[in-house]
């Protein structure tokens, strides 16, 4: 009986550690696609990541935001003729519990003109939190801040 049980909890937690891996993927592969909807403009592919009940505080907002407000730190940008150009993402870590997703990350991303002329660089680091919804993994809350002296 001893055996059994010792077996069962063996296979219980290494089935849980491969699906724990998968999410883990997943949610990263969904940071990436964030990144990529900036740099192709896709508002609407870009809101489809955040949950209807977000709230967040980005870096250049003075208090938090909600979904409705997510898109505005890029169309400050576009609205100025600058987009994203390119960027550079460092995965520092990411815990998944239950249907719950905590993702943290540094990134810089680099802002250009309509001929391609560098004009900012932002490096920041990110925290998001991911809920799974239905199988769906969105945005719930979020988190982020300039990078200190050190790029850290």
């Amino acid at each position: 009986m001893l055996r059994t049980i010792t077996l069962f909890l063996a296979l219980t937690a290494t089935a849980f550690g491969q699906n724990s891996a998968k999410d883990e993927a997943q949610v990263w592969e969904l940071e990436k696609a964030y990144w990529e909807y900036v740099k192709a403009n896709d508002l609407g592919k870009y809101r489809a990541l955040w949950h209807e009940n977000f709230v967040g505080w980005p870096f250049v907002s003075p208090a938090p935001v909600r979904k409705d407000h997510i898109t505005d730190w890029i169309t400050s940008n576009t609205s100025k003729g600058i987009t994203l150009q390119f960027y550079s993402i460092e995965q520092l870590a990411i815990q998944i519990t239950g249907d719950i997703a905590m993702d943290y990350y540094r990134i810089k991303a680099t802002w250009a003109n309509s001929t391609g002329a560098e004009v900012k660089t932002d490096r920041m680091r990110i925290t998001h939190a991911w809920i799974r919804m239905q199988g769906t993994w969105q945005i719930i809350g979020g988190m982020s801040s300039p990078v200190n002296a050190n790029g850290q």
